[in-house]
Formats: structure tokens, sequence, C-alpha cells
């Protein structure tokens, strides 16, 4: 007689992932159609995907272009791609700029640097930004492209590129920020056209039968955060964490003196998550007070000489400036963040808006919450993709600085936005996942004692 099984079978991570990365390289190899969707969630290895495809692309003898949205993003890409084979010849198309690339390009024999696209034809791979490729004209398609990030990219970008090349595999996280305009694009919205909108959703609306694939693991976010970040911004593509509970730690050398930013550090340490909760008041946008926390948080997690132990190293390694990170909603935070940890010495330490953090990877982030202290709930800072990003930039712990009261003010302030006929909904809105993350964090809180 055979016993019914009644646990759930011990789940491999590394052979989920690599049984999703197969099945989007035979689509794009193989497959009938011209383009191919990949989802990832934060971490997942977007660009470890991106590099193999791009290396079994030119293995086949198929010349590739890459489209990146910044040049940040296009000369990490270059560097992937010759650190994972120092014989490929690469091209990287560049502006005319002063400063146009990252000048480590220069020292690598197998990169070819031009501004010009016929300087770079006949190598298998050419990398370039969005806005340069389109100034690019040329009489002989690209057999295949590789557009990443191809959420933030709008639909108009995607447009003025399309004719370069006649198959693609559009790579990227649909839970992050929206792609930015500077104009109001209420004309166009529910337009299957809309220039406004993510490329992806341009593209899936006029080709539906289009292959979508999943990543169904992030090797960034711990087991403490995989399961809040995937519930409250991923509901219908669930992921899951590369690494299980107790495979990393996060310890200090100095113990706790009892104030409230130690107390919410140690909370961190050992739950992945803390809220260090301030008194609920409304204030200015740069907030002096919850500012302040901020610089004290980071200040302490350097002085207490943490270490954190992880599957990338056989010991201990030291919490460095370099792997702290602050994220906030707005420029004249960031600098009033920068501000305040000048005046108590730190340095070094990363500071900016979930804009421009996105895509990036520390050990420990700080987080000033986008609601804090806020009389309404606007739609910019209710956006999904943008409390996402501050709270998936993390491999150990992330610590959010917020006064109470953000719960009251979420129902004082529903979503209002007028609906478009036509518009593809984003499930959920930022209310919904405000409230997901805010129940959460409430079990990690400490009180704000000055």
């Amino acid at each position: 007689m055979t016993l019914p099984q009644t646990r759930e079978a011990a789940f491999d991570p590394g052979a989920a992932a690599s049984r999703a990365t197969d099945a989007i390289l035979r689509d794009t190899l193989h497959g009938p159609h011209r383009g191919v969707v990949v989802d990832s969630p934060p971490g997942a290895g977007k660009s470890t995907l991106v590099v193999r495809a791009a290396l079994e692309l030119a293995d086949a003898g198929r010349p590739l272009m890459i489209v990146a949205q910044t040049n940040a993003q296009v000369d990490d890409l270059v560097l992937r791609l010759a650190e994972k084979n120092a014989e490929l010849p690469v091209g990287r198309l560049h502006s005319s700029d002063a400063d146009p690339y990252d000048k480590a390009l220069d020292g690598l024999p197998q990169v070819r640097t031009s501004a010009k696209a016929a300087e770079l034809a006949g190598l298998p791979v050419v990398l370039s930004t969005a806005a340069k490729w389109a100034h690019v004209r040329t009489d002989e398609p690209w057999r295949h492209a590789i557009v990443d990030e191809a959420y933030q990219m709008r639909s108009d970008s995607l447009l003025a590129v399309a004719g370069l090349f006649e198959r693609a595999l559009f790579v990227g996280d649909p839970g992050q920020l929206d792609p930015f305009a500077i104009v109001g694009s209420e004309q166009w919205a529910g337009l299957s056209y809309d220039p406004s909108a993510s490329a992806v959703t341009t593209l899936l609306a006029h080709n539906p039968e289009l292959p979508q694939h999943r990543l169904p693991v992030s090797w960034r976010l711990p087991a403490s955060a995989a399961p809040l970040v995937s519930d409250a911004f991923y509901p219908y593509t669930p992921f899951r964490s590369g690494t299980g509970h107790g495979d990393r730690r996060l310890s200090f050398a100095v113990p706790s003196d009892g104030s409230a930013p130690d107390r919410v550090i140690d909370e961190a340490a050992a739950s992945g998550w803390g809220l260090l909760e301030l008194p609920r008041r409304h204030t200015p946008r740069t907030d002096p007070e919850a500012v302040g926390a901020v610089a004290d948080v980071v200040r302490r997690l350097l002085e207490r000489g943490g270490a954190a132990v992880s599957e990338r190293s056989d010991g201990p390694c030291p919490l460095t400036s370099d792997r702290v990170a602050v994220g906030t909603a707005h420029r004249d935070q960031a600098a009033a963040v920068r501000t305040a940890l000048t005046d108590v010495g730190v340095t070094e330490v990363t500071v900016d808006t979930a804009n421009r953090l996105q895509g990036r990877e520390y050990d420990v982030t700080v987080v000033l919450h986008p609601l804090s202290g806020r009389p309404d709930a606007t739609a910019f800072h209710l956006e999904t993709g943008r409390l996402c990003v501050l709270a998936s930039r993390h491999r150990h712990a992330c610590i959010v600085v917020c006064r109470a009261g953000v719960g009251e003010l979420l129902d004082d302030y529903p979503s209002t936005e007028p609906v478009q006929l036509g518009t593809v909904v984003k499930f959920p809105d930022g209310w919904e996942a405000n409230h997901t993350v805010l129940a959460h964090l409430g079990e990690h809180r400490v009180a704000w004692r000055p």
C-alpha cells in the first residue's frame, strides 16, 4: 500500500532557476515567435540571463544588438560579457559626449568603442542605450536583439528601434518603477499605442501570443524578505528566495547601548526587518527628526562592527559603508540625509532616491518611508514600484524609518485615480501594497526615543 504524500517536496532553487532559463533560451534560439518576454523579480539574475543569452546567440553565429536603458547598465553588461568570454569581440556604441562610457572598457582588448554604428559593423555583439540606438540606421537589421530592463522602457522608445532587429528577447521586472515621462500622457490613456506605456505592455497588447516566462527565484532577497515582497508586489507571479532561513546572518561586535537605533538594528539583524517609528506628526518633506534618525541608524550600523555571513563567502564579511544604502522618495530628502551623515562623520554610504537605486544591491538598507509625516497620500507616494524598489535592495536586512499614522493616512486617502477604459490595471495598487508592507513591519516596530 502506498501512503499519500503529506509534505511538499523540498524546493530546489537552483533546479527551478535552471529549468526556467533553459525554457527561455529554447524559445529565444529555436522558437517560432519573433519575441520572448521574461518577467523577473528583484535579484533573480536578469543580467546573468542577458549575458548567457548573448553568449549563446553569439556562439550560434547570430548577430546581436543589446538595448539597455542607461549607460551604466550598458557598461555593466559589457564588463560581464568580457568576464565570461575574454575572446568574444564586443562593440560599445556610445554618444559623442565628453565622457560617454566607463573608462574601464578601454583596458579590454576585445571591446571596441565608437560613436558610429558603421565602425562596429560585423561584430557579433553590439551594446548601447535605447536613446543611442534610436539614431542608428541600417540596411541589414540584426537577427536578434535583447532588451534589458524592458519594463522601464517606454513604448515610443521601442518603436524607435524596432526596425533594427528581426527577433527580440525582452527581460525586465514588472514590479519596479514605471517608465518616466516629463509630459502628461492622459490623452493617450487606454490606447494600444500609448507612448508612455512600458514597452512590454504595448508589445503584448499587439502580440498577445508571444511566449511569457518568469524567473522563479530571487538570489538577492533573503528568506525573511522574499515572502513579503512576493505577496505585496508580485501576487500573480510569486517567487521564492534562493536561500533558506539561517543561510545568512548579521551580527555585531559591539553590543546594543539600549537606544532606539541600536534596538531596531538588532531587530532587523534577527528578523530581516525593522521599523523605527517616530511620533505621529505632519512635517516638512525633509523632516529633520526623521532625517536625523536615519543618520543615527546608519552611524550605529557602522560603529558597531557588523559582520555578514552568507553563501557568497566561507567566513564573515565586514559590513562596510559601501554595503549600506539609504533610500528616499525625493532628491531633497536624499540631500538632507547626506548632510546629516556628514555631520555625524559618515561618508561613502550610498544615499539616493528609489529611481536611482533601482537595480542595485546592498547588504543593509535604511529607508525613509515615502508617506512618513505626510498630510496626504498622492499618486506619486502611493506608486507601487517606488515602495517595491525601496523594500527590495537588501541581502540581509531592511530598516524603515517612519512616523506613526501611515495606516490611518492610507484609510483617509483611498485611491481616487480615474479609471481609464482600455488600460491595463496594475495589481496590486499602491494602497494595497502599502498596507501589506506596513502590517508586516508592525511586527518589528521599535518606538523612537531621542
